[in-house]
């Protein structure tokens, strides 16, 4: 990966460079039954979700296309182009989000830093590509189209040519003709065995997690082969360690409670609740957190603690690494959980209303007071968890809080958490979670007439970070 983005980054900048995604080089290929009995829970079961879904199994051969772009056709007629495009989405965001390989994230970032075209190209439907390249920030999706007819109903027939095999390498060559762009300078990147004549068309061929043909094939032409992490739904041992791991937090809060409990402050009750629970859930789920700028934890304080968002895990992995003297701001439907819920009113959490904005500003004003006794606040500006890596939207009130109060903000980068435990998953797997903890920025300056551009800088750092991640601390 390294490697990948060096040469992306001291390669030509500018739109007039291709960089083509096939589907299966930023989506861990998954079988439509494991799907909905895993990663999707209680998920959809209607026939045309199913086949949506089977789009999406890798080992499809010529005839296996074939055989789901016939049902598909037959399926999708008669529905409406914005029907099955919030079934699409429905989809990704009920278990395909949680397939996109972080690695790819990676490139595509480092290739729109660069300023160059990115293409994400598929032989599936629109409604299965779509919410997928949408995720990533890919502005051109190239995809089998269907065709619609006068009533605005989707006919049962494919518009123009499928993009199986020769038809994917002749779209993105039309593609590049289209734009005044060179395919043959394109960077090309595809786990598909069928793509070899999108990849031998490409100055830039990467072949990504390829089976034993395409293997074969990348060892004649000299293609480079990387290895992504492959995603993997819940086995029966990560729900039994999710369920040590949940112990484990109750019982290490309680013991971390009496042991600072002779002080009979509360503050140093709940300090003890996060060190002790955190580090037994850690422990026993098998997670490692590694740690970059750990000084910026501790000074200066107090401080607000910015964090990106993208899993239920990070509640763990922020007090942990920011080691006591913090409390945080969460949404109200916290309050609802039972594990979570009783723990951060322990510590001291503000819980608003996103649905009532006075509520909400009610709600932070004591916020300030506390900053000002002396007690950090984290919080997460994206206000919600994100799909994937990618930082969403900033919230203006953190940031607000902070000027008021005279305290700094401290970007906490999170990496991998949402591979620890997916966005809208309760369930665990062991693994590591990387932190770079960045220098503190002083807002007591700030010109609020500019903290739109302001915060907006702030949210770049986190883009930048995990694109081109720091060495954690020795």
């Amino acid at each position: 990966m390294n490697a990948l983005l060096e040469r992306v980054r001291s390669g030509p900048r500018g739109p007039e460079v291709l960089a083509v995604f096939d589907l299966s080089a930023v989506l861990d290929g998954f079988a439509a039954p494991s799907v909905l009995r895993g990663a999707m829970p209680g998920g959809p079961r209607d026939a045309t979700a199913r086949i949506l879904l089977d789009g999406y199994d890798p080992t499809l051969t010529d005839g296996g296309y074939s055989r789901f772009l016939h049902r598909a056709s037959a399926r999708l007629a008669g529905r409406t182009r914005a029907e099955l495009d919030e079934l699409g989405e429905r989809l990704f965001r009920r278990g395909v989000y949680g397939r996109l390989f972080p690695e790819a994230w990676q490139l595509v970032r480092a290739h729109r830093a660069q300023g160059h075209t990115v293409v994400l190209v598929s032989a599936l439907t629109e409604f299965q590509v779509a919410p997928v390249a949408a995720e990533l920030g890919i502005e051109h999706v190239l995809c089998t189209a269907m065709d619609t007819g006068e009533d605005g109903t989707l006919t049962g027939y494919v518009r123009g040519k499928t993009l199986w095999r020769n038809g994917k390498a002749q779209a993105v060559r039309a593609f590049a003709a289209e734009h005044g762009l060179d395919p043959l300078a394109a960077y090309a990147y595809s786990g598909a065995t069928t793509d070899q004549p999108l990849l031998a068309q490409s100055k830039h061929p990467v072949v990504v997690n390829p089976d034993r043909i395409l293997a074969a094939a990348a060892c004649d032409h000299d293609w480079p082969v990387v290895a992504f992490r492959r995603r993997r739904t819940p086995r029966p041992v990560d729900y039994l360690r999710t369920l040590a791991g949940f112990a484990a937090l109750l019982l290490g809060a309680i013991a971390g409670v009496l042991a600072k409990s002779y002080t009979r402050r509360r503050r140093a009750m709940a300090d003890g609740l996060m060190a002790f629970g955190t580090a037994a859930t850690l422990a026993t789920l098998g997670v490692r957190v590694r740690v970059t700028g750990a000084h910026n934890a501790r000074s200066p304080r107090p401080a607000v603690f910015l964090f990106n968002h993208q899993s239920q895990f990070d509640v763990i992995v922020v007090p942990h690494v920011l080691r006591g003297g913090v409390t945080g701001i969460g949404k109200k439907e916290l309050t609802r959980n039972p594990v979570f819920g009783p723990l951060m009113r322990f510590v001291g959490v503000t819980f608003i209303d996103r649905s009532n904005s006075e509520r909400a500003r009610a709600a932070l004003a004591p916020v300030v007071r506390t900053l000002r006794d002396g007690l950090s606040i984290a919080v997460a500006p994206e206000g919600t968890r994100s799909w994937s890596p990618t930082v969403g939207p900033f919230k203006k009130g953190a940031f607000h809080i902070a000027h008021q109060a005279g305290v700094p903000v401290i970007p906490v980068v999170i990496r991998n958490a949402g591979e620890i435990a997916w966005r809208n998953s309760m369930v665990a797997r062991s693994g590591t979670v990387d932190v770079a903890i960045l220098d503190p920025i002083d807002v007591s300056g700030w010109d609020l007439a500019d903290l739109d551009a302001r915060v907006e800088q702030v949210r770049q750092l986190f883009v930048d970070t995990l694109v081109d991640w720091p060495e954690p601390d020795r």
